[in-house]
């Protein structure tokens, strides 16, 4: 994008919330063809939300149905991240109203994300399939750095859900508040942790209260996209649920319910979906069009 070029069309929706004051927001950049990486990075930092989606045509091979295969890129403030949930639906959602409902797919860093959109009571809702997941146990020594810039002492997690990094198109670290309160009480050391997220390649801590035994509230510091915190993060909901049908803790046909950003004041519902003998996880939610 030159000087003289016309800045690209710039739409703004959020993500798991059919209210533009709840949710994730995110931009969204229809066309993205002419920007390069320092375009699209000064774009979502002037944005400011957590992530910022650019569209452009598909590589060859892709697949997917005619005029309705993309691909994607996500920028935060900061840098590149190589998935991001909540852009994805924010773009199905937008492209939807313009094209129909119906079956999307984006080329991504991460790998092929394949997403449908269905119209619910007057309300649009996209299910993104991930890429497929892994999970993997942390050093102690990272374990104990983690909990000290956040300032919560070991006593303070659930022994029920073991600390893992967990992965369905980034790395998220998972650590389980034994309180609610614990959860609501969030306030880290941003340099510190930032740190041992870049160390460990890290893009959210995925921090985790359960509620029953399929209903969870989270939160997700997010230093290394420069904000302190995400409102609503598919990405890592797709990791939790892969990392709590590998340990077990559900059963292989699950459907869990995920609350972020109620302590934001932007409350949020992500719904994860799990199925026996499939690995990917699913991830669902509304999105509406802000302003």
């Amino acid at each position: 994008m030159t000087t003289n070029a016309p800045r690209p069309e710039v739409m703004r929706y959020t993500a798991f919330s059919s209210d533009p004051d709840g949710g994730n927001p995110a931009g969204v950049i229809p066309d993205a063809a002419g920007l390069d990486d320092n375009d699209m990075l000064a774009i979502a930092a002037d944005l400011g939300y957590s992530e910022s989606a650019f569209l452009t045509p598909p590589p060859e091979g892709l697949g997917g149905p005619q005029g309705r295969a993309y691909t994607i890129r996500y920028f935060s403030p900061k840098a590149e991240v190589p998935f991001c949930g909540h852009a994805t639906v924010a773009t199905a959602v937008a492209l939807a109203e313009r094209i129909g409902p119906g079956e999307l797919i984006f080329a991504t860093r991460a790998g092929t994300v394949p997403v449908q959109v269905a119209e619910e009571g007057g309300t649009l809702r996209a299910t993104l399939t991930s890429v497929e997941p892994h999970i993997e146990e942390i050093a102690e020594a990272d374990l104990a750095e983690a909990l000290a810039a956040l300032g919560w002492p070991a006593a303070n997690l659930d022994p029920a859900f073991p600390p893992r990094i967990a992965f369905a198109g980034a790395r998220h670290l998972v650590l389980a508040a034994a309180t609610r309160a614990r959860l609501a009480d969030l306030a880290y050391d941003f340099e510190r942790l930032e740190a041992l997220m870049h160390r460990l390649r890290l893009t959210t801590l995925q921090l985790v209260w359960r509620e029953s035994d399929t209903v969870f509230h989270v939160r997700d510091p997010f230093p290394v996209g420069g904000v302190v915190e995400d409102p609503a993060t598919g990405a890592a909901a797709a990791a939790f649920g892969a990392y709590v049908r590998e340990l077990g803790l559900v059963p292989e046909d699950a459907v869990l319910t995920l609350h972020q950003g109620h302590d934001l004041g932007r409350p949020g519902e992500l719904t994860v979906t799990l199925r026996a003998g499939e690995p990917r996880v699913r991830v669902s939610g509304a999105g509406t069009r802000i302003g």
